[in-house]
């Protein structure tokens, strides 16, 4: 990149999304080469402050509503990021540098292989600019639009992630709070990987009443003015389910009037190409009062995704004595297996 185009590199949101998905909307304002970059940002070097003489800028990723971001590479150890630039006059224009700011405080602490890793930010006159984790494979909402809607298999493997790094969060009191394909990306294994956290709060016992999110998206307790908590995020994580399966959210009608009145009767249908297993875990997490949804632990263990997850990723996020037990219960010792879990569907909300 000339110093031309750094001059004139576009204002950029909070949202790397450049597929022109579903806005979000408010009633309110490894290790190697990895690690070598991750150090230099750790307490063990509490004062480096980072420069865009620091790295290499290479070609534009994508491009949001209100920017873009930048493939770049560090030039000390060569380790290849992301970095999403954000024009100060056009954060004060939109009133949310709050919001970037409880979004940098959010995401710069939170460590799992499923949420896409900020190592850092650092600013000048008129830009900030936040060192973020590359995944190559870009964002999830073009695969899905790309392909119409995702396998059985594919689709198990994504909620099995999502399902973790969203509990993961839940024991950091963070509620994303807009869960969608537009905020996904895919790493180099094609992993999952949440990657906006624009609209999270960290909410260690109050609850929320800010209207926020994505229309599809919405559970029943935002839309009709009710205060909110963790459990908004098991409810997106269903209609999630629901578009990998279908490839539109179970909601959608006729106008806004008409979408709220759906999700607030979840007026939930199914075509008839989504297994019964499939159908019930839906069902089980799009549940109307909060707390009956099905709790984000006892996702993995769903005979729908013991059936379609592959086995390697199971025994990633599983316990070890519950993968031993599902998938290695001696004959006669009355423990349940993988095979009778996936032939049997439990009934009842949790």
């Amino acid at each position: 990149m000339t110093s031309e185009d750094k001059e004139n590199m576009p204002a950029v949101s909070s949202s790397t999304s450049t597929s022109g998905g579903r806005n979000s909307s408010s009633n309110s304002s490894s290790s190697g080469m990895k690690q070598k970059i991750a150090t230099s940002l750790e307490p063990a070097d509490p004062d480096r402050v980072w420069s865009l003489n620091d790295f290499d800028i290479g070609r534009k990723l994508g491009r949001g509503k209100f920017g873009a971001v930048y493939l770049a590479r560090e030039k000390r150890t060569l380790f290849i990021v992301a970095i999403k630039v954000l024009e100060k006059r056009q954060l004060f224009r939109s009133s949310v540098e709050h919001q970037l700011r409880r979004e940098i405080e959010i995401q710069a602490h939170l460590r799992h292989k499923n949420i896409l890793r900020m190592y850092g930010y650092f600013y000048d006159d008129k830009r900030i600019y936040l060192i973020l984790e590359y995944a190559p494979h870009g964002e999830l909402y073009k695969h899905l639009t790309n392909q119409g809607h995702f396998s059985e298999r594919q689709s198990a493997q994504f909620i099995l992630e999502m399902s973790s790094a969203l509990g993961y969060c839940h024991k950091k009191h963070v509620i994303h709070r807009d869960i969608k394909p537009e905020n996904l990306l895919l790493g180099p294994r094609r992993e999952l990987k949440i990657a906006d956290f624009g609209w999270s709060v960290h909410a260690p016992s109050s609850r929320r009443e800010t209207l926020c999110g994505t229309l599809d998206y919405l559970p029943p307790e935002m839309i009709e003015g009710k205060k909110h908590d963790k459990w908004v995020d098991v409810w997106s994580l269903g209609v999630l389910m629901y578009e990998f399966l279908v490839g539109n959210p179970p909601f959608e009608a006729e106008g806004h009037q008409a979408t709220y009145r759906r999700i607030s009767r979840v007026d939930l249908r199914f075509p008839s190409e989504v297994s019964p297993e499939a159908q019930d875990l839906i069902a089980k997490l799009l549940v109307k009062e909060p707390t009956h949804r099905l709790p984000l632990e006892k996702i993995p263990t769903h005979p729908w995704i013991l059936r379609n997850a592959p086995r390697h990723s199971l025994q990633q996020y599983l316990p070890p004595q519950t993968f031993a037990a599902l998938f290695f219960s001696p004959p006669g010792s009355g423990l349940p297996t993988a095979a009778a879990a996936a032939t049997s569907t439990a009934g009842g909300g949790r």
